[in-house]
């Protein structure tokens, strides 16, 4: 009876067994790129082992195997057996900015677990998290301990500097692609990565089969947060000329407003070992273009070595030193170089312009908004015993994270100077602009508002400092569109410096902007053609109803509290945030699980200084109320 008994229970676990694996399609090896807007698309990517004719079901709100609940479905764009895997890839588009996505896929055989992804805030005064690494040939530990940090921590995405095998065949990827699957967070998020090639990379075509890659010469261009940050990757295994060099120029003047630039490439120009050759073309084709047009950060790999720079710009002048000299002002940093488990090497070619250097696994972990960049060196080995950053702010670093700390401080800030002075030129513009100083005369707009008058828009700035031959334009957002000018205007300083006010009227669009949200800006070119954008602190007014929470006003009482009124019509997680005006978060609170009702809750802002703020009330991480808050 007992032989019996055992023979029941061997035949349910291995009917369970089966069972398991016959509502579960055959879905390995997931991973999640960009082709186009960061915002608005997401590619998905993943091995289909077995089963047949494939469907991806995504909505924004988590339906679990209620597969007909899901608001849409799209069969894969492309199908490409490569690398011993049958890459399958769905392009998404039309999505909504700052969004998380669930998503399944139903194949012949059943169904896979959901996942999800975020797509990128489009808010120029949103912050981002970004890691940037490269080199995870040779050591799986090492790699797999870095994987699972990228889960652990977050980002918005991954930027990665190639060589991610070490001989590009089948055996080889399926195993990275296997490690890959550490970066999915315990909540079964995936993070985007935008991917460079590296020398072990063979071809192009390997990356663009793997992650399908838009480019065929792979090296293109992502803006994230209107005109906060672009990000260029580049092809350091093609030439940095020709049509490289060209497409690069061409597309930084085209871009010159953004406010920041950051660049990825695999060989490292002046790598900090001394087995690895000098890179002078690229100097000459890249660096050079990163100095002209403000590319503040470079993030190279390759070397397997750890390494920051100074902000540094091309120069044969006194105290140059390897074709670069310091410059504060204006230079470009440069981070690196790879160990995310290829083997590590010696740092022992260090410059005067270096700022510290090591050996040791690695990545880079990035934070950048607008007012600042900040890079972190993250030592990535010893993952299991490192917490996981709050979903909710993912700035703060977790328990037990290991930030290398140098001579030289554990953080590089790159600060925003245009916010101190967003057109600071000199008596001598094109003096100032080349850093060899003269005095700053900062042009600042101020006291920019938007708000009805009548059936329209009046929108009204000031201007401090404002040079001769300015000019301005007013552009407009209707809903999630882009911006388009909708008026312009030269500057009314004629012959000197002046302050000055200005005043536009957006006719018939408190009418045609019913139920839609409005955002302004001001695009302000100076004397010598210098491109501009000013975002203002509450960019968004909304007329559907006649209500414009943008310029609803909250007043402090006596005590310093701050009453405010909500409805949530259902349960929901509640975050309550307030931010200066420049954008920076002052104040923050977090309310899980609230019932469904109306609430009237009040908010001690004693600690903050007079002034005003924007709160912003999210359920379930999507925007519920926004007032202006004036605490006097």
């Amino acid at each position: 009876m007992r032989i019996k008994t055992i023979d029941r229970i061997f035949i349910l676990v291995l009917f369970s067994f089966f069972f398991h694996h016959s509502i579960f399609g055959k879905v390995e090896r997931l991973r999640c790129m960009w082709r186009e807007d960061p915002t608005t698309t997401m590619v998905i990517g993943w091995d289909q082992t077995a089963g047949s004719n494939p469907i991806l079901f995504y909505t924004t709100k988590n339906k679990g195997g209620n597969m007909e609940a899901y608001a849409k479905s799209q069969a894969p764009d492309r199908v490409i057996v490569i690398k011993g895997m049958n890459n399958h890839f769905v392009r998404l588009k039309n999505l909504s900015p700052e969004t998380t996505y669930y998503f399944k896929i139903k194949d012949s055989q059943g169904s896979s677990q959901v996942f999800s992804f975020q797509t990128a805030p489009s808010s120029p005064y949103s912050r981002l998290s970004i890691i940037a690494g490269g080199d995870s040939r040779n050591h799986r530990n090492a790699r797999i301990s870095a994987n699972k940090m990228v889960g652990k921590l977050r980002p918005h995405f991954v930027m990665f500097g190639g060589d991610m095998t070490s001989s590009d065949v089948a055996d080889q990827w399926l195993n990275w692609f296997d490690d890959w699957q550490h970066t999915i967070s315990d909540d079964r998020r995936l993070t985007p990565i935008i991917v460079t090639r590296g020398n072990h990379e063979y071809s192009n075509k390997t990356l663009i089969d793997l992650f399908d890659v838009q480019t065929r010469d792979l090296f293109y261009a992502h803006t994230f947060g209107s005109d906060m940050l672009r990000i260029y990757t580049l092809n350091s295994l093609i030439p940095s000329g020709g049509k490289q060099k060209e497409w690069l120029a061409k597309d930084l003047q085209k871009n010159d407003f953004i406010q920041w630039k950051m660049a990825q490439y695999h060989h490292p120009i002046r790598p900090h070992t001394r087995g690895k050759p000098e890179k002078n073309e690229m100097l000459l084709n890249w660096a050079t273009l990163f100095y002209k047009y403000q590319v503040q950060l470079a993030v190279e790999s390759d070397a397997h070595v750890v390494k920051t720079t100074y902000p540094i710009k091309p120069s044969r002048a006194a105290g140059s030193f390897d074709g670069f000299i310091r410059d504060d002002q204006f230079g470009t940093v440069y981070v690196g170089e790879g160990c995310w488990g290829a083997p590590l090497r010696n740092n022992n070619d260090s410059k005067p312009w270096t700022r510290a250097s090591g050996s040791f696994n690695q990545f880079k972990w990035i934070f950048v908004d607008r007012e600042k960049i900040e890079i972190r060196t993250v030592q990535t080995d010893g993952a299991d015993a490192i917490g996981s950053v709050d979903p909710f702010n993912v700035f703060i670093p977790p328990l037990g994270l290991k930030i290398w700390e140098p001579i030289t401080g554990p953080v590089i800030t790159i600060e925003n100077k245009s916010l101190v002075a967003p057109a600071a030129f000199a008596n001598n513009v094109k003096d100032q602009l080349a850093g060899r100083g003269g005095k700053v005369r900062p042009m600042v707009i101020t006291d920019f508002k938007a708000g009805p008058k009548d059936r329209d828009i009046l929108v009204t700035w000031k201007v401090k400092n404002e040079k001769p031959n300015s000019s301005f334009e007013v552009q407009r957002s209707l809903g999630k569109g882009k911006y388009v000018t909708v008026g312009k205007m030269g500057g009314q300083s004629s012959n000197k410096i002046s302050d000055q006010s200005y005043k536009f009227i957006d006719s018939g669009s408190g009418v045609t902007a019913q139920g839609k949200y409005i955002r302004y800006r001001i695009k302000y070119i100076n004397e010598v053609g210098k491109v501009g954008l000013y975002h203002p602190p509450i960019p968004k007014l909304n007329f559907g109803n006649t209500v414009i929470p943008a310029v609803k006003k909250l007043l402090t009482d006596k005590q310093d509290r701050l009453q405010i009124k909500y409805n949530l019509a259902k349960a929901s997680n509640v975050r309550y945030q307030i931010f200066d005006v420049n954008r920076r978060e002052v104040f923050s609170n977090y309310l899980s699980n609230q019932a469904p009702k109306n609430y009237l809750k009040s908010l001690d802002l004693g600690e903050l200084p007079n002034g005003r703020y924007v709160l912003v009330i999210k359920a379930n991480r999507k925007e519920i109320e926004r007032y202006q808050v004036i605490k006097r």
